[in-house]
């Protein structure tokens, strides 16, 4: 019996930043190996890829293996969602109809008797104010179909340029954690859940807030973090396989 859920975010697949962990998305692919057979759930909480944006002919094939992971552990029984993050906020229907992997950009599932509610975490923060705004910028329905007429090529170049010069920028910016449990624990309130997992901001922990608790995986890039839920609790794990 599948008894296991497990939780990852901010892999940014698709870049090697100064301190990534090198072949992480190999490691990725033998993580996904590793958990089927025993996993009931896996969920990505956002920025899965530095950057992704569908074209209607179009996938990336730098993944292919990643993708045909995630096939099989699907196959295997294993739900399989995929949340948007700031840098993959762009999905369309390549994951649920080709590999069965569900996208959502929040989501509240039933694990093990407990209701928990996901969310990568952008935006949340009263300080990202001007992350907001940009955001609205590139969600405006012209913006997209100007990106859409670039060839893909050159669509990748640039998101990887744009996302370089915003990597600099944030690692100057000051995680302000108190901001992500205020918003976390009205969530909890809100939605009726026990926990609240976020993304985004590249700290793993455990928090316990007034209405439940709070958690995050850290990252895929640079520690290879994870949350493993298993009767109704949450460890925090390292992969090291």
């Amino acid at each position: 019996m599948n008894s296991s859920a497990y939780f990852i975010s901010d892999a940014h697949l698709g870049v090697n930043p100064p301190g990534s962990v090198p072949n992480r998305e190999q490691a990725l692919v033998r993580f996904m190996e590793s958990i089927k057979g025993k996993a009931s759930h896996l969920v990505i909480v956002g920025d899965l890829f530095e950057f992704w944006y569908e074209y209607n002919d179009y996938v990336c094939r730098n993944h292919m293996d990643l993708f045909f992971a995630m096939r099989e552990l699907v196959k295997s029984g294993c739900e399989v969602h995929l949340l948007q993050g700031n840098h993959d906020f762009a999905y369309g229907d390549f994951f649920p109809k080709s590999l069965g992997v569900l996208t959502h950009k929040e989501l509240k599932l039933d694990i093990q008797g407990k209701k928990v509610y996901f969310r990568h975490g952008d935006g949340v923060a009263k300080s990202d104010f001007g992350y907001r705004l940009f955001r609205r910028v590139l969600d405006f329905p012209l913006n997209r179909f100007l990106f859409r007429q670039l060839h893909p090529d050159w669509g990748m170049a640039l998101a990887r340029f744009v996302g370089r010069n915003s990597r600099k920028v944030g690692e100057s910016r000051i995680i302000k954690m108190e901001e992500y449990l205020h918003w976390a624990n009205c969530m909890l309130e809100k939605t009726g859940c026990s926990y609240c997992i976020l993304g985004h901001h590249h700290i793993s922990g455990i928090w316990n807030v007034e209405n439940g608790t709070v958690a995050s995986a850290g990252d895929w890039m640079k520690k290879l973090t994870y949350l493993r839920m298993e009767a109704g609790e949450l460890d925090i794990l390292n992969f090291n396989d």
